[in-house]
Parts: structure tokens; C-alpha cells; sequence
């Protein structure tokens, strides 16, 4: 009895050690299907049937592994920001000059990924509606990106980074960013993202630098 129930239980782990990679990769293709229906018709327009069937599930299957579409929505999110710690070199955030250079390194790298970009647009600015699910991630992200920004122009100019320019200017930056996204989704050939990204950080820094001096 004891060794039946040993084989039972090594077979059992070898089928749950087996399925994990399955259910891995199925949650990675559901998380990819509902980034492209959320961004491309919103959260409240975007259904889980649509999202179930781009992956060859029924609609329960997805809530199976998820729970619902507002966990659905909030997974999609952190999943972006997980991709985007992945390309980080060691998944460590450079500081100062570093990290104003990173960031026109993700927008070279955001022009090779339009879907993830539609999908931030369209939820960043839907989440502004009342009561809608993403609301307090995009207020949490924001609150933390300013800072994180702030933080890089104070090092790279040598200035307070909770002044209240050097904070602004991290807001100016962010919304160069994120407006310029919906720009090049609609005219790519037409708007240069890296560059544009570049010109106003640099102008950012020089009007830093010249007021800290002064």
C-alpha cells in the first residue's frame, strides 16, 4: 500500500509539475488576447467571450484562471509592467542620466510593440471615467513614475528632486510621452517618438540646469 501510494504520489507531482507550464503559457496567451480586444475596444466594450475565443476557450475557462474581468484587466496591466522590467538590464532601474536615457530607450523599443501601446492608451485614458477598475493603478503608477523621474533630473542637474520645478518638469515629461503615443498610433510614419522624447528631455535638463546655476 505504501508504495502504491508513493508511485500515486510521484505521478501525481510529475502531472502537476507538467501542467504548470501549461497553464503558464495558457494565462500568457489569455493576458496577450485581452491586451489586444482591451485596446482595441476599451475595457467596458471588450468581452470575455471575444478574449476567450482568440485562445480557443470558453468564456469560463478564462474566468477560471482569472476570477473576473475586472482581475482580468488588472492582471493585463501588471503584466505590461513585468515585460517591462524583463528588458531591464539585471531587472534593475538605472538612476540619474541613466534613467532619462532609458526612457527614450523604451520608446524606440514601444515602436515595435503598437498592440502594448494602443492598450496602455486607450486604458490610461478610459481609466479616467468614474469607478472604472484601472483608476487607482494608473494614479499608483503616476504618483510613482513622478518620482522616479524627479529623481533622475535631481541627479542628473544636481538639484532637490522634490523642488517644485524639477517635479513639474517630471510631469512635462511624462506627458510628452504618453501624448506623443497616441500621436504616432495614429500617423507612425509621421511622428518620430525616440527623437521627439529625446529633444524635450534634453530641453528639460538644460532649463534645469541653467535655473540651478542662476
Amino acid at each position: 500500500m505504501a508504495i502504491k501510494q508513493a508511485a500515486s504520489t510521484q505521478a501525481l507531482a510529475g502531472t502537476t509539475r507538467a501542467a504548470k507550464p501549461q497553464t503558464a503559457e495558457r494565462r500568457t496567451a489569455i493576458l496577450e488576447a485581452a491586451t489586444s480586444v482591451f485596446g482595441s475596444r476599451g475595457y467596458n466594450n471588450g468581452s470575455l467571450v471575444e478574449i476567450a475565443e482568440r485562445v480557443g476557450m470558453t468564456h469560463a475557462g478564462v474566468l477560471h484562471h482569472f476570477g473576473s474581468k475586472e482581475k482580468l484587466l488588472l492582471a493585463v496591466l501588471a503584466h505590461r509592467d513585468e515585460d517591462d522590467i524583463e528588458r531591464l538590464v539585471d531587472r534593475k532601474r538605472p538612476v540619474g542620466a541613466e534613467f532619462l536615457a532609458h526612457l527614450v530607450h523604451t520608446t524606440r523599443e514601444n515602436t515595435e510593440r503598437s498592440g502594448i501601446v494602443q492598450a496602455y492608451a486607450v486604458l490610461s485614458a478610459e481609466s479616467v471615467t468614474g469607478n472604472h477598475p484601472a483608476q487607482q493603478f494608473f494614479r499608483s503608477r503616476f504618483d510613482g513614475l513622478r518620482l522616479v523621474v524627479a529623481d533622475a533630473l535631481g541627479l542628473t542637474v544636481g538639484a532637490d528632486a522634490a523642488d517644485a520645478r524639477v517635479v513639474a518638469a517630471a510631469s512635462a515629461i511624462i506627458a510628452v510621452m504618453d501624448g506623443l503615443q497616441v500621436q504616432w498610433l495614429l500617423d507612425p510614419d509621421g511622428v518620430d517618438m525616440p527623437e521627439t522624447v529625446q529633444l524635450v528631455i534634453d530641453a528639460i535638463v538644460e532649463s534645469l540646469r541653467q535655473r540651478v546655476s542662476a
